[in-house]
């Protein structure tokens, strides 16, 4: 899966037509429904304000007028043919005096939202499993060296009657077996909750 490196909106012209899409990352139905709330009263006066958006276990879009299917549809299909999850999208039109025609209107909805992806750029989101190590002090140090060492990724330390490492790992099993062979089984590995880290 794959997400927006950032926020912003990216403009195009067709046939005197305006198109400006913004992007913004979202993690919930409430999150994008507030992002287009606050783009539709930006650009109140705008023609159209058409919407889509998809996270990882919702996807939604709305034509806002334009006819059925010519506008929201597209713009969701370019998020899904990019694998892009947590991103919502408004595409705001201000009508340039020349009708695009259903086919026009399918093309120009999603290349604004493609030129606004390749604009903003996208990060690879991939899975980790969180796995806590709860060492005594003297141990901490030599075992946070060896992580280190090895590539592991230590996204917290906790200094508290033990050390507790939390390590973030692509690959939990193999963890473990380093570990058990790093502190000849001393050190109990303990799984925390999945974390989407972007690359």
């Amino acid at each position: 899966m794959k997400v927006i490196k950032r926020d912003g909106t990216h403009e195009i012209e067709i046939q005197r037509s305006r198109f400006l899409c913004h992007v913004a990352r979202v993690t919930s139905d409430q999150a994008a429904s507030e992002f287009f709330a606050r783009v539709r009263k930006e650009h109140w006066q705008a023609t159209h304000n058409c919407t889509a958006f998809r996270t990882r276990d919702t996807q939604r879009s709305s034509d806002d007028g334009e006819p059925a299917g010519t506008a929201g549809v597209p713009m969701l299909e370019v998020l899904t043919r990019r694998d892009l999850v947590d991103t919502a999208v408004v595409v705001t039109r201000y009508y340039g005096g020349i009708k695009l025609g259903a086919g026009g209107l399918v093309r120009a909805y999603g290349r604004a939202v493609s030129e606004a992806i390749d604009a903003l750029g996208i990060l690879t989101r991939e899975r980790h499993e969180s796995v806590l190590l709860a060492v005594d002090h003297d141990q901490a140090g030599k075992l946070e060296n060896a992580l280190r060492a090895a590539g592991y990724n230590v996204a917290d330390t906790e200094y508290g009657h033990d050390v507790t490492f939390t390590v973030l790992t692509k690959d939990p099993e193999a963890f473990e077996v380093w570990l058990a062979a790093q502190t000849g089984g001393s050190v109990t590995a303990i799984r925390g909750e999945p974390v989407d880290l972007d690359t």
